[in-house]
């Protein structure tokens, strides 16, 4: 096995996928040019850059603030969710393990 063919096999134990070998192969390829790209980056000249932490620096939070207020009514919050038990939401399994 190549160490591409590892990476590629790394990368799928790690995601929690089952690649065939064609999906390997373009992964691979996929990286490959990745890589190569930030090779590219790595030769721009940004000494006179100043860092940026985010590329909207203009943005501001137009989210409100929280607010301190009375609960809600449990059975009105409870007939928004889709099934419940008892006083639990039931929502349906986001992560399923393979036996």
């Amino acid at each position: 096995m190549s160490s591409q063919d590892a990476n590629a096999e790394y990368l799928a134990n790690l995601c929690l996928i089952k690649l065939t070998d064609q999906e390997k192969e373009a992964l691979n390829q996929n990286l490959s040019k990745i890589l190569e790209y930030m090779d590219l980056l790595g030769e721009v000249d940004t000494t006179h850059v100043p860092p940026c932490t985010s590329v909207l620096e203009s943005m501001v939070n137009v989210m409100r603030e929280d607010l301190e207020g009375p609960p809600f009514d449990r059975e009105q919050f409870f007939k928004n969710a889709p099934d419940h038990v008892s006083r639990m939401i039931k929502v349906p399994p986001v992560i399923q393990f393979e036996e």
